[in-house]
Parts: structure tokens; C-alpha cells; sequence
């Protein structure tokens, strides 16, 4: 049998250092029940996924695309649009939104508001981002400047889809490395967004932005000032929240900046902690009270109150998981491929080449140098339980890219275009090399994986938290 490689670190790191390890246990359970949402909607969008290609490739192609491009809405205020485009400006404002929502909750309450456990994450998101960006360019850089709107397309990073691949494989992956995964994810998102926002958007009107303040405002207003009101109340966000939030949304939309950008900016109005609630001590992250797993129910003390953000996400994220993103995915993934000489045609496209050769090879690069630049050039360290093939594994699986990489091939290139259904087929194969080379490189530490987690299950003292995450 081959024996385990040599751990990253051998000893537990000195006081001070900052160390990338398995956080709080409050934080293991946020993060435990984030992805068993998050399996569920990467089955769905796979089978949305699956569903579209047979179509788009079937003697049913014509009607599904009749149906993507049907257009309704009201044209006053240019919102009459296609229904691939509803799907694209409109559902996935809310995943957006809920991706407003985590970051906040992240820099607020979560693992990035503290320096030391927020360096690793971030800084791998940027390398993830910036390597992939750069391999993309360097291999499109002959094909012409067309082919170089599609430079952002390989550095998005699909949680769903990465933890439907961890589904799959049955990966017991330790806690530090589910929340390494998911923050990076978070961070990606928000580079993601920034890049739609400057990149992406074109010929921008002012004066719609600037009539988007006033009901983003009272949003924010009633969201702050009355957070208990809409917690206390189930129908409140939908009756009074959702019509403001629409309002915003089509005036952004008007604007000329990509719609899901409202959605990012309505999330990141909502509260996250409880008035006069401040972060449990010692802690990182948000739990209700109460909440139960394989471990047993958390402890009061070990926690903080839910605020509004965790109401609201409870509410929303069954609806962005289950239909907001796998519409998307069926309405966008649908490609018309021609057969084998079609298929031919589309990967041995430089723009495809690019793609593939970027999620599959730079995004893993770009993730591993960031880190271990981190590592070797301050005090943070590995979690002594992992080892750097583990965060070879991880790294692999962010190069699943697909949801936002879908949406950027879509701006950049043009829904529809020759050089968009090229880039949706090299997305798609991409992630599907990055999703098999991730789950061999995974699957060869499950044992380990167990090991750790069988560790993390002991609670010798009986008082709800396990003993390693009281040792940190």
C-alpha cells in the first residue's frame, strides 16, 4: 500500500501564527449544512445541463430554441426581453443576491473578517483568478482581439458544481478543507462580480443609476431599521423588500452594468447580525442555536443570534439552487454541436483551447503558488492534519467553472454567436477533466479523510463540540 504523503506540517504552528486550519466548530456546521444545499443544486443543474444538450442536438432543437429566444416584457422600460436573457439578467440576480449575502456575512461575521485565516483564502482566489486569466491570453493572444473578450471566462470557480463532484466521489473532506473550498468560492464570486461590473458592461447611462439610489436606499432603510419585522413575519421581504428590489434591479438593468450586479448590492443591504449582536467570542461565524448534525445540538454559548441575512437565505436558497440556476443552465448550456466534426471544430478552437487549458491547468496553478506564496512568506501555515496534495485536490475541483462562466462567455461574446457556443463547450469540458482529475486526486485520501473525520465526531467532555475544535 502507498503510504499517505508527508504532511505540509509536522507540528502545530507556534502562538500567533496564522494558521490555515478548521475554524470554529459554529462555522464547521454553517459550512456542513452550505454544502448539502449546494449538492442537491449541482444535481439539479446537472441534469438541466444533460437535459439542454440532448435538446439543442435533438429534431426538438428548433422549439427549444424558439423557446430561449421568445421575447416578452415591457418595452418602455427595455425589458422586453428574450427568455435566455430573462434567465441571465433576472433569475440570476438571485444568486447573486445570495451571493451579496455571503460575502457580507463572510467579512462580517465569517472567517474573512480576521486577517489571519482570511490571507490564504483570498489570496488564492486571486492567483486562481489572475494565473488562468493569463494562460487564456497567452494562448488566444493570435486569434485576434474578439477572441481576448473571453480572458475572464475560465477564472469563475462553481461551488455547486465542485461540491456535486465531492457528492460523486464520496469524499470525506475534512472541515478545513470544506471551508477553505467555500470561502475561496465566496472571494471568487466577489472577483467575479467586479469583473462583470468594470469589464462588462456597456455604454453606461448615469442617470438610471443614480434614480437606483433612492429605492436601494429605503430598502436598505426598512432592512436595517426593522430587521426583526421581516424575520418575525414570512410574507414582509416578499410584499415590501422583493418590489423595491425589483425597482433597483431594472434600473441597473436600464443602466448599461449588468443586472446581477443589483442583486450583489440589495444582499449586501441586509444585516447580518442582530441589533446590539456582536460575533461570539473567540468565534468565527453564524449558527442558529439549537441546530443539530451528526455531532449533536451547538451550545448557546458557542454562538451568534440569527440576523436577517440568515433568514433570508434559509428562504431563498432552495429557490436560486432548485430553479433560478438550473434555468439558467438549461436556457444557456444548450449548444447546437454539429456532431463529431462539430465537436472537432469547437475544441481545436483556439478560444476553447484557451478555456480548457485555463480551468483545467492554470486555475489549480494559479490557487497552489498563491497559496504556498502565502505560506512561505508569512507566518500561516497548514492545518497539521493536511498535506499539499490535499490542496492539489481542492485546487483541481475550483477549475470546475461553470455558472458564471457561462454568463461572462454570454457578455463577451454574444449569446448564440459561433465563438460563444465554442466557449460554452470548452466550459463544459473543462470542468468535466477538472472534476475527474479532482475526484482521483481526492478519492486517493479517503482514508485519511475518514481518519479526520472520526476525529472531528469526539467529544470526550460532552459538551457539544467536539474536542478538535477546541484545541485550536
Amino acid at each position: 500500500m502507498t503510504p499517505d504523503p508527508t504532511p505540509a506540517s509536522s507540528s502545530p504552528a507556534p502562538p500567533g501564527s496564522h494558521v490555515f486550519t478548521r475554524s470554529s466548530y459554529p462555522e464547521h456546521l454553517r459550512i456542513t449544512s452550505i454544502l448539502r444545499k449546494e449538492t442537491v443544486g449541482g444535481a439539479l443543474l446537472l441534469v438541466a445541463t444533460v437535459l439542454a444538450l440532448i435538446l439543442a442536438n435533438s429534431p426538438a432543437a428548433d422549439a427549444y430554441f424558439a423557446v430561449r429566444d421568445f421575447r416578452f416584457g415591457y418595452e418602455p422600460w427595455h425589458l422586453e426581453l428574450s427568455v435566455g436573457a430573462w434567465a441571465a439578467d433576472g433569475l440570476l440576480a438571485i444568486f447573486f443576491f445570495l451571493a451579496g449575502l455571503e460575502l457580507k456575512r463572510e467579512f462580517v461575521a465569517g472567517d474573512l473578517r480576521k486577517f489571519d485565516r482570511a490571507i490564504v483564502p483570498i489570496a488564492a482566489a486571486l492567483g486562481g483568478v489572475i494565473v488562468p486569466a493569463l494562460v487564456y491570453v497567452a494562448i488566444t493572444l493570435g486569434a485576434g482581439p474578439e477572441a481576448l473578450r473571453g480572458w475572464a471566462i475560465p477564472t469563475a470557480t462553481d461551488i455547486a458544481f465542485a461540491v456535486a463532484v465531492l457528492a460523486v466521489v464520496g469524499s470525506h473532506l475534512p472541515s478545513a478543507l470544506r471551508i477553505f473550498l467555500l470561502t475561496l468560492a465566496v472571494v471568487d464570486d466577489l472577483l467575479a462580480i467586479s469583473i462583470i461590473a468594470f469589464f462588462y458592461s456597456e455604454d453606461i447611462e448615469v442617470s438610471p443609476l443614480l434614480f437606483a439610489i433612492i429605492p436601494l436606499a429605503l430598502y436598505a432603510f426598512l432592512a436595517q431599521r426593522f430587521p426583526a419585522f421581516f424575520q418575525r413575519r414570512a410574507w414582509a421581504p416578499w410584499v415590501i423588500l422583493l418590489p423595491l428590489g425589483f425597482v433597483v434591479w431594472a434600473f441597473v438593468h436600464e443602466s448599461g452594468v449588468h443586472a446581477t450586479v443589483a442583486g450583489v448590492l440589495l444582499g449586501f443591504a441586509i444585516p447580518v447580525l442582530p441589533k446590539g449582536t456582536k460575533p461570539a467570542a473567540g468565534d468565527v461565524g453564524i449558527t442558529p442555536i439549537g441546530v443539530e448534525d451528526d455531532h449533536g445540538p451547538t451550545q448557546a454559548h458557542d454562538v451568534t443570534p440569527d440576523g436577517l441575512a440568515d433568514t433570508l437565505e434559509h428562504a431563498i436558497r432552495p429557490l436560486s439552487a432548485g430553479f433560478a440556476v438550473p434555468v439558467f443552465a438549461f436556457f444557456s448550456a444548450g449548444v447546437a454541436i454539429g456532431g463529431f466534426e462539430g465537436l472537432v471544430r469547437a475544441v481545436t478552437d483556439p478560444i476553447a483551447i484557451g478555456i480548457m487549458v485555463a480551468l483545467v491547468l492554470g486555475k489549480p496553478l494559479g490557487i497552489l503558488l498563491a497559496t504556498l506564496a502565502v505560506t512561505k512568506t508569512t507566518r500561516a501555515s497548514l492545518d497539521p492534519d493536511l498535506a499539499w496534495i490535499d490542496i492539489l485536490g481542492v485546487a483541481i475541483l475550483a477549475g470546475v467553472g461553470f455558472t458564471v462562466s457561462l454568463l461572462i462567455s454570454e457578455l463577451g461574446f454574444g449569446q448564440g454567436t459561433p465563438e460563444d457556443d465554442h466557449a460554452k463547450v470548452a466550459i463544459l469540458s473543462g470542468s468535466l477533466i477538472a472534476a475527474l482529475a479532482a475526484a482521483v486526486v481526492l478519492r486517493l485520501r479517503n482514508k485519511r479523510y475518514r481518519e479526520i473525520e472520526e476525529l472531528e465526531r469526539i467529544d470526550a467532555d460532552h459538551d457539544g463540540v467536539p474536542d478538535a475544535f477546541e484545541q485550536r
